[in-house]
């Protein structure tokens, strides 16, 4: 039976107050939350009094972890009872190092279990993992998540593009695990061989690391490509995997069994209304060895609540994560986020990569497009249409610009398009 609504939030009050593993255990062994707890009541009565709890921020982690090397106070437990770490990939910062005992990254991918059982992914699946297994936690509890619910987990770590695409067919792959970004380059290396990607055996591709599978234009040209469907998800190292696509395509669910979604003003502290653009504060129910309280996770979002139409009860962001707060750039007065730039680039079929230039001219942001186009296209064409769409679309005005092709990096993880001259 599902839950209903007042049945979940008082599964989350005793997730939160739960006196083995809940906030009574981080105020009496957590010496990093104990002083954000100080002066909260508890337990906690209403998810209104959670407000209560000031807000955690990732430079209050990463201050942390410099003041007490090499791991900081926000550990509940002595360190030698953590058996994983992960970090951060450093793209906003310096990179926060994130612990897990046993325990906590069970929890970890049993939240991904949850995906994909709301993807259909199970035991007669193969899971292929294109993904090069560092220290950032990227796929690494997909691919063991992926045991667990009995499918077999494809490793491709360590291998070129052109190894990849080889192993993904003589796998029999059907799930594949990659950033947005990766799969359009598996795409541009398969075109490249003269490599049908229909013909293989995927029936599902599942993306995460950054905005790109919530795309309807980027969407399009993987499902194209690829003859799967393609499916958004969202996680943080330091918060875990918190969302998945909803197989209606009605937005991007909150696992809120396992994570309290909170959505506050862009910049500010007060909650805004349901259909309201603001950030999204999350705080996780099953991760105590190295908690996120009230996390201000700096996701763009506009929360929808009430049932969907896939049956689900839990609260969607249509469109999933619209942006980052810390992405957006004023061009020439408008308020603009790179995941909508490139939303209207990749509308246009010819472009196989892009790098966008941001600087500041005469006191103003402006944007400067290099397009790498497909030789059989007509690159004056495709210029003049991202030109234009970029200006109809978003109303600002952009150099665009064409440049040879292989001239632009490619990524495997996260792509660093833009690139901000401050």
């Amino acid at each position: 039976m599902p839950l209903t609504r007042g049945e979940l939030e008082r599964h989350q009050l005793e997730r939160l107050n739960h006196p083995d593993d809940g906030l009574g255990l981080l105020r009496r062994q957590n010496e990093f939350y104990r002083h954000k707890l100080v002066d909260a009541s508890l337990p906690v009565a209403s998810m209104e009094t959670l407000s209560e709890i000031p807000f955690t921020l990732k430079s209050d982690l990463v201050a942390d972890q410099e003041m007490h090397p090499p791991y900081g106070t926000n550990l509940t437990f002595a360190p030698s009872t953590y058996t994983r770490i992960h970090a951060t990939s450093g793209t906003t910062g310096r990179r926060l190092k994130c612990l897990d005992t046993k325990e906590s990254w069970a929890w970890f991918t049993y939240c991904w279990q949850e995906i994909y059982r709301a993807v259909g992914v199970g035991e007669e699946d193969r899971v292929f993992a294109a993904f090069g297994f560092g220290p950032f936690v990227g796929f690494w509890a997909g691919f063991e998540a992926a045991q667990q619910v009995g499918a077999l987990a494809i490793p491709a770590g360590a291998q070129t593009s052109e190894q990849r695409l080889d192993w993904l067919l003589e796998s029999e792959a059907t799930v594949l695990l990659s950033t947005p970004t990766y799969a359009l380059r598996l795409i541009e290396v398969a075109s490249e061989r003269g490599m049908d990607l229909t013909k293989s055996s995927l029936r599902h591709t599942i993306h995460a690391g950054e905005p790109g599978a919530n795309v309807p234009s980027i969407r399009a040209r993987l499902e194209s490509a690829f003859g799967a469907r393609c499916w958004d998800h969202a996680g943080m190292s330091e918060v875990g995997p918190w969302g998945y696509q909803c197989p209606e395509d009605e937005g991007l669910h909150i696992i809120e069994t396992e994570f309290v979604a909170e959505v506050v003003a862009v910049g500010g502290d007060e909650p805004v209304e349901d259909g309201e653009l603001g950030e999204l504060v999350l705080t996780n129910l099953g991760r105590w060895a190295q908690p996120a309280l009230r996390y201000r996770t700096g996701d763009i979002v506009r929360r929808k609540r009430g049932e969907c139409a896939c049956g689900s009860i839990f609260a969607r962001f249509p469109g999933g994560v619209l942006g980052r707060a810390d992405d957006m750039i004023p061009v020439r007065g408008v308020n603009v986020y790179p995941s909508a730039v490139e939303a209207v680039i990749r509308e246009a079929p010819e472009v196989v990569e892009f790098q966008v230039e941001v600087e500041k001219k005469r006191e103003m942001w402006e944007l400067e497009v290099q397009l790498e186009v497909q030789s059989s296209a007509d690159v004056d064409d495709a210029v003049r249409r991202v030109r234009d769409s970029l200006h109809s679309r978003l109303s600002i005005r952009a150099e665009v610009r064409s440049v040879p092709t292989g001239s632009l990096p490619r990524y495997e993880l996260k792509a660093r398009r833009f690139r901000i001259h401050r």
